[in-house]
């Protein structure tokens, strides 16, 4: 019988591949977490969606959320500088463009017994996971380069790695590719299809000392996320508590937009803040406490997420644009429904690629319903705002924003949504046909 080193072998120590430990060190596996960084450092996807909570919940991690002073957040508000009331056959005297907010507590949530999520510093969360998962049993080494899997013995594959300038290997029953946006497996494998359609990159930094009130529209609003349209198209600002008195905030744009050089990205992002002057007045009054970060070109999927002895978690199996904090949540979500058909192989014996089948097509449907989310979004801003604030499809909306996107595979409210978009693209003389955004010009045409 072939020996192994671990039973599952992880690469990287972020939210999927530590909440991956997590259920599998629960269940008895051995697991290896190898991490090329040394944690903590810094990282974008600081806010998260109601979901999550099943996830921490059911790893053991949610008393520790609670207790660690993360921010707690109740909901999330959308603006713009609106021009007054639209009136059209399907939405009654509103003003969708101006201010939207909806609070997690309005939908009743299965599994979650919070009417709140948080947000975070990844730094200090992503640590604190990577150490539960080791509470739990896993082993963990960071500072580890990963360079390759060596497939070439089936059903013993081999993690092979740097340590220094010694070149080493360990063996495992399962490889887990946890590895983010560098996708390791899906570059060694050619698996990673980049988006054609959402080229977005972002400008991101901390803010001590803005306040939160200029955009709020009271006091229960301060510690939601905000979403901020800008007058340029498809680009929009996060605003994104990260304690009491630091905010991150982040310019999102399209990539024939973003500026090449430090100082032209500067003059950029303070030039898309300037757009809003509210907004403006307030980042400048604050304290700038880090230089701007960028991320581009970052949306892509994969040919496949899972193989023989191999799945692909996180961002390692999909990434679509952060409009609606899908990232940590589509991380954990992929944890935990992989480590339920992981667990099921393992008592099988059997860790061929139809042994994922239930996972895979979960993911995929999952990240389908978000994608098409966004893309509604990105093509007609003012009739995602306009759901937000109709009764009759607030409650269906608002089941989305909480991460509640992978029992169904075409939600009811997405078909209404795309049915008007059509209606607005086919007539030109449509009160919202100047709304349209050009970021999708095929819109729900299936890119992947």
């Amino acid at each position: 019988m072939a020996q192994f080193d671990f039973d599952i072998g992880i690469i990287g120590g972020g939210p999927a591949g530590t909440a991956t430990a997590a259920y599998l060190a629960k269940a008895g596996l051995s697991c290896v977490i190898l991490e090329r960084e040394i944690f903590p450092r810094p990282h974008v996807g600081e806010s998260l969606v109601p979901s999550s909570t099943r996830v921490f919940k059911e790893i053991g991690f949610l008393e520790k959320m609670d207790k660690a002073g993360f921010p707690k957040k109740y909901g999330a508000a959308w603006t713009t500088n609106g021009s007054g009331p639209i009136y059209t056959d399907h939405f009654e005297g509103l003003e969708p463009d101006c201010h939207a907010g909806i609070r997690f507590a309005e939908r009743e949530q299965p599994g979650v017994d919070r009417n709140y999520t948080f947000h975070v510093d990844r730094g200090k969360f992503d640590l604190m996971l990577l150490q539960h998962a080791h509470e739990l049993g896993a082993t963990v080494y960071e500072g580890i380069q990963v360079q390759t899997i060596d497939f070439s013995e089936p059903d013993h594959p081999r993690i092979c790695f740097s340590i220094g300038q010694k070149s080493v290997h360990t063996t495992v029953r399962v490889v887990i590719d946890a590895s983010g946006r560098r996708t390791l497996l899906g570059n060694q494998l050619k698996l990673r299809i980049q988006d054609p359609v959402f080229n977005q990159y972002a400008l991101h930094t901390w803010f001590e000392g803005y306040d939160r009130n200029i955009v709020a529209r009271d006091s229960a609003q301060t510690e939601y996320i905000f979403i901020h349209f800008l007058p340029l198209t498809n680009t929009w600002v996060w605003q994104i508590p990260i304690t009491e008195t630091i905010t991150s905030i982040g310019v999102v744009t399209q990539k024939k937009y973003f500026a090449k050089s430090r100082q032209e990205r500067q003059q950029f992002f303070w030039d898309c803040i300037g757009s809003r002057p509210e907004l403006a007045a307030g980042l400048k009054a604050a304290q700038q406490l880090r230089p701007l970060t960028d991320e581009g070109d970052y949306s892509y999927a994969m040919k496949q997420i899972c193989g023989d002895n191999f799945v692909l978690v996180g961002d390692a199996a999909r990434f679509v644009d952060p409009i609606f904090s899908t990232g940590v949540s589509i991380a954990l979500n992929s944890a935990r429904f992989a480590s339920h058909d992981i667990t099921q192989a393992a008592e099988k014996g059997n860790f061929r690629k139809h042994s994922f089948q239930t996972y895979e097509s979960t993911l995929r449907r999952g990240t389908k319903n978000w994608y098409d989310f966004i893309t509604v979004y990105y093509r007609l801003n003012v009739l995602f705002t306009a759901f937000v604030r109709d009764k009759r499809y607030r409650i269906d909306v608002l089941k989305l924003l909480q991460g509640d996107v992978y029992d169904e595979d075409n939600p009811h409210v997405l078909s209404i949504m795309k049915n008007i978009v059509d209606e607005v693209e086919q007539n030109e003389n449509h009160m919202w046909h100047s709304c349209l955004g050009d970021l999708t010009s095929n819109a729900f045409i299936p890119v992947f």
